[in-house]
Protein backbone atom coordinates (compact mmCIF):
# COMPACT_ATOMS: atom_id res chain seq x y z
CA UNK A 1 0.00 0.00 0.00
CA UNK A 2 2.86 2.65 1.01
CA UNK A 3 6.55 2.40 0.68
CA UNK A 4 8.77 4.81 1.57
CA UNK A 5 12.60 4.87 1.02
CA UNK A 6 14.65 7.61 2.02
CA UNK A 7 12.38 10.20 2.96
CA UNK A 8 14.26 13.30 4.31
CA UNK A 9 12.81 16.52 5.35
CA UNK A 10 14.76 19.88 6.47
CA UNK A 11 13.90 23.26 7.36
CA UNK A 12 16.57 25.01 6.40
CA UNK A 13 19.69 23.53 7.17
CA UNK A 14 17.70 21.42 10.03
CA UNK A 15 17.11 18.16 9.07
CA UNK A 16 13.72 17.10 10.90
CA UNK A 17 13.64 13.62 9.12
CA UNK A 18 17.05 11.68 8.23
CA UNK A 19 16.09 9.54 5.26
CA UNK A 20 13.94 7.29 6.80
CA UNK A 21 12.18 4.21 4.68
CA UNK A 22 9.17 1.98 5.48
CA UNK A 23 6.11 -0.02 4.45
CA UNK A 24 2.56 -0.38 5.37
CA UNK A 25 0.46 -3.12 3.77
CA UNK A 26 -3.29 -2.68 2.80
CA UNK A 27 -5.25 -2.95 6.20
CA UNK A 28 -2.66 -2.43 8.74
CA UNK A 29 -2.80 -0.08 11.21
CA UNK A 30 1.00 1.10 11.63
CA UNK A 31 2.22 3.47 14.74
CA UNK A 32 4.95 5.56 14.51
CA UNK A 33 5.78 6.76 18.58
CA UNK A 34 8.49 9.10 20.46
CA UNK A 35 9.06 12.54 21.54
CA UNK A 36 7.94 15.91 21.04
CA UNK A 37 10.43 17.01 17.99
CA UNK A 38 11.30 13.08 16.87
CA UNK A 39 10.68 14.09 13.39
CA UNK A 40 6.57 11.87 13.58
CA UNK A 41 4.46 15.50 12.44
CA UNK A 42 6.75 16.17 9.82
CA UNK A 43 6.62 12.55 8.18
CA UNK A 44 3.56 12.84 7.89
CA UNK A 45 3.58 16.42 6.77
CA UNK A 46 5.67 15.24 3.78
CA UNK A 47 3.89 12.16 2.90
CA UNK A 48 1.11 14.41 2.24
CA UNK A 49 2.88 16.78 0.30
CA UNK A 50 2.43 19.69 2.97
CA UNK A 51 6.27 19.87 3.26
CA UNK A 52 8.98 19.63 0.71
CA UNK A 53 10.90 16.35 0.70
CA UNK A 54 14.77 15.53 -0.47
CA UNK A 55 14.88 14.76 -3.93
CA UNK A 56 16.73 11.32 -3.59
CA UNK A 57 13.43 9.70 -1.63
CA UNK A 58 10.52 8.25 -2.94
CA UNK A 59 6.89 7.35 -1.68
CA UNK A 60 4.95 5.03 -3.68
CA UNK A 61 1.06 4.62 -3.11
CA UNK A 62 -0.06 1.92 -4.62
CA UNK A 63 2.86 1.02 -6.72
CA UNK A 64 2.52 4.66 -8.02
CA UNK A 65 5.13 7.36 -6.79
CA UNK A 66 3.79 10.68 -5.38
CA UNK A 67 6.67 11.96 -4.17
CA UNK A 68 6.34 15.11 -6.81
CA UNK A 69 2.47 15.03 -6.88
CA UNK A 70 0.50 18.41 -5.25
CA UNK A 71 -1.34 18.15 -2.19
CA UNK A 72 -4.46 18.81 -3.92
CA UNK A 73 -4.02 15.33 -6.28
CA UNK A 74 -3.48 13.04 -3.24
CA UNK A 75 -6.74 12.79 -2.28
CA UNK A 76 -7.67 11.90 -5.89
CA UNK A 77 -4.76 8.97 -4.99
CA UNK A 78 -7.01 8.12 -2.13
CA UNK A 79 -4.69 9.80 0.80
CA UNK A 80 -6.61 11.55 3.65
CA UNK A 81 -4.47 13.36 6.20
CA UNK A 82 -6.20 14.21 9.92
CA UNK A 83 -4.13 17.13 11.28
CA UNK A 84 -2.98 17.78 14.75
CA UNK A 85 -5.12 20.19 16.07
CA UNK A 86 -8.06 18.65 14.22
CA UNK A 87 -8.36 21.63 11.20
CA UNK A 88 -11.83 21.55 11.04
CA UNK A 89 -13.43 24.47 9.33
CA UNK A 90 -15.32 25.95 12.39
CA UNK A 91 -17.88 28.30 10.69
CA UNK A 92 -19.52 25.38 8.77
CA UNK A 93 -21.81 22.93 10.47
CA UNK A 94 -21.06 19.75 11.11
CA UNK A 95 -22.90 18.60 7.88
CA UNK A 96 -21.07 20.66 5.68
CA UNK A 97 -17.77 20.19 7.08
CA UNK A 98 -18.40 16.08 6.29
CA UNK A 99 -19.85 17.25 2.57
CA UNK A 100 -16.30 19.03 2.38
CA UNK A 101 -14.64 15.43 2.64
CA UNK A 102 -16.74 14.41 -0.22
CA UNK A 103 -15.72 17.52 -2.79
CA UNK A 104 -14.19 15.70 -5.50
CA UNK A 105 -16.71 12.76 -5.55
CA UNK A 106 -19.97 13.34 -7.64
CA UNK A 107 -21.31 9.80 -7.07
CA UNK A 108 -24.58 11.32 -4.88
CA UNK A 109 -26.18 8.17 -4.18
CA UNK A 110 -22.94 6.78 -2.96
CA UNK A 111 -21.80 9.74 -0.68
CA UNK A 112 -25.54 9.74 0.92
CA UNK A 113 -24.51 6.29 2.39
CA UNK A 114 -21.25 6.87 3.13
CA UNK A 115 -22.37 9.97 5.22
CA UNK A 116 -24.96 7.38 6.70
CA UNK A 117 -22.47 5.58 7.51
CA UNK A 118 -19.87 8.31 8.99
CA UNK A 119 -23.36 9.18 11.32
CA UNK A 120 -23.93 5.47 12.46
CA UNK A 121 -19.67 5.14 13.54
CA UNK A 122 -20.56 8.85 15.25
CA UNK A 123 -24.04 8.89 16.28
CA UNK A 124 -23.34 11.92 18.06
CA UNK A 125 -22.69 13.94 14.87
CA UNK A 126 -25.72 13.12 13.52
CA UNK A 127 -27.65 14.50 16.54
CA UNK A 128 -25.05 17.83 16.24
CA UNK A 129 -25.29 17.57 12.15
CA UNK A 130 -26.93 21.32 11.81
CA UNK A 131 -24.91 22.94 14.62
CA UNK A 132 -21.49 24.74 13.57
CA UNK A 133 -18.27 22.73 13.86
CA UNK A 134 -16.46 25.65 16.20
CA UNK A 135 -18.96 25.57 18.81
CA UNK A 136 -18.21 21.50 19.49
CA UNK A 137 -15.92 20.23 22.40
CA UNK A 138 -12.37 19.33 21.33
CA UNK A 139 -13.25 15.02 20.59
CA UNK A 140 -15.90 16.08 19.05
CA UNK A 141 -13.99 17.99 16.53
CA UNK A 142 -11.27 14.81 16.26
CA UNK A 143 -14.46 13.18 15.26
CA UNK A 144 -15.83 15.38 12.89
CA UNK A 145 -12.33 15.83 11.21
CA UNK A 146 -12.32 12.22 11.12
CA UNK A 147 -15.73 11.52 9.72
CA UNK A 148 -14.69 14.35 7.00
CA UNK A 149 -11.32 12.55 6.04
CA UNK A 150 -13.85 9.54 4.97
CA UNK A 151 -16.19 10.78 3.29
CA UNK A 152 -13.15 10.71 0.64
CA UNK A 153 -12.76 7.07 0.84
CA UNK A 154 -9.33 7.13 1.58
CA UNK A 155 -7.19 3.75 0.51
CA UNK A 156 -4.55 5.56 3.20
CA UNK A 157 -5.73 7.39 6.17
CA UNK A 158 -3.12 9.58 8.34
CA UNK A 159 -3.68 10.23 11.86
CA UNK A 160 -1.74 12.95 13.83
CA UNK A 161 -1.99 12.73 17.41
CA UNK A 162 -5.51 12.26 17.57
CA UNK A 163 -5.53 12.42 21.51
CA UNK A 164 -3.80 16.20 21.69
CA UNK A 165 -5.39 17.80 24.13
CA UNK A 166 -8.79 15.72 24.99
CA UNK A 167 -9.90 14.43 28.21
CA UNK A 168 -9.55 11.21 29.04
CA UNK A 169 -12.84 10.34 28.17
CA UNK A 170 -12.96 11.64 25.01
CA UNK A 171 -9.40 9.90 24.19
CA UNK A 172 -10.78 6.34 24.42
CA UNK A 173 -14.14 7.47 22.16
CA UNK A 174 -11.90 8.62 19.66
CA UNK A 175 -9.78 5.50 19.79
CA UNK A 176 -12.34 3.14 19.89
CA UNK A 177 -13.80 5.06 16.43
CA UNK A 178 -10.01 4.55 15.18
CA UNK A 179 -10.12 0.80 15.99
CA UNK A 180 -13.76 0.38 14.06
CA UNK A 181 -12.58 2.39 11.36
CA UNK A 182 -9.61 -0.33 11.22
CA UNK A 183 -11.85 -3.15 11.15
CA UNK A 184 -13.46 -1.65 8.42
CA UNK A 185 -9.96 -2.70 6.55
CA UNK A 186 -9.06 1.28 5.91
CA UNK A 187 -5.08 1.42 5.97
CA UNK A 188 -4.11 3.90 9.00
CA UNK A 189 -0.94 5.51 9.58
CA UNK A 190 -1.40 6.43 13.32
CA UNK A 191 1.25 9.19 15.26
CA UNK A 192 0.82 9.62 18.33
CA UNK A 193 2.56 10.38 21.27
CA UNK A 194 0.80 8.34 23.74
CA UNK A 195 2.80 4.97 22.91
CA UNK A 196 0.71 2.64 24.58
CA UNK A 197 -2.78 3.56 22.82
CA UNK A 198 -1.06 3.58 20.24
CA UNK A 199 0.18 0.31 20.43
CA UNK A 200 -2.48 -1.31 21.64
CA UNK A 201 -4.64 0.11 18.73
CA UNK A 202 -1.90 -0.67 15.81
CA UNK A 203 -0.57 -4.29 14.83
CA UNK A 204 3.07 -2.73 14.24
CA UNK A 205 5.13 -0.09 15.39
CA UNK A 206 7.90 2.19 14.57
CA UNK A 207 9.51 4.21 17.09
CA UNK A 208 11.46 7.41 16.18
CA UNK A 209 14.15 9.12 18.12
CA UNK A 210 16.10 12.67 16.68
CA UNK A 211 14.20 12.19 13.00
CA UNK A 212 15.34 8.80 12.68
CA UNK A 213 13.59 4.93 13.31
CA UNK A 214 15.44 3.54 15.92
CA UNK A 215 12.89 0.11 16.39
CA UNK A 216 10.32 -1.65 14.46
CA UNK A 217 8.59 -4.72 15.79
CA UNK A 218 5.06 -5.95 16.42
CA UNK A 219 3.15 -3.85 18.80
CA UNK A 220 3.41 -6.20 21.41
CA UNK A 221 6.89 -6.81 21.32
CA UNK A 222 7.15 -3.03 21.10
CA UNK A 223 4.85 -2.87 24.49
CA UNK A 224 7.06 -5.51 26.48
CA UNK A 225 10.53 -4.36 25.14
CA UNK A 226 12.13 -2.61 28.25
CA UNK A 227 13.90 0.57 26.11
CA UNK A 228 10.12 1.51 24.87
CA UNK A 229 8.62 0.82 28.71
CA UNK A 230 11.33 3.31 30.06
CA UNK A 231 11.67 5.66 27.50
CA UNK A 232 7.27 6.14 26.80
CA UNK A 233 5.62 4.00 29.17
CA UNK A 234 6.60 6.07 32.24
CA UNK A 235 8.71 2.84 33.81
Amino acid sequence: MLAVVNLQVHYGGIAAVKGISFAIEKGETVAFVGANGAGKTSMLKALSRLLPVGTKGSIRLSGEEIIALPTHRLIHRGLALVPEGRGVFARLSVAENLAMGAYIRKDKQEIAGDLERVYALMPHLKARHRQLAGTLSGGEQQMLALGRALMGRPQLLLLDEPSMGLAPMMVHKVFETIRAVAAQQVTILLVEQNAKLALETASRGYVMESGRITLTDSSTNLLADPRVRQAYLGE
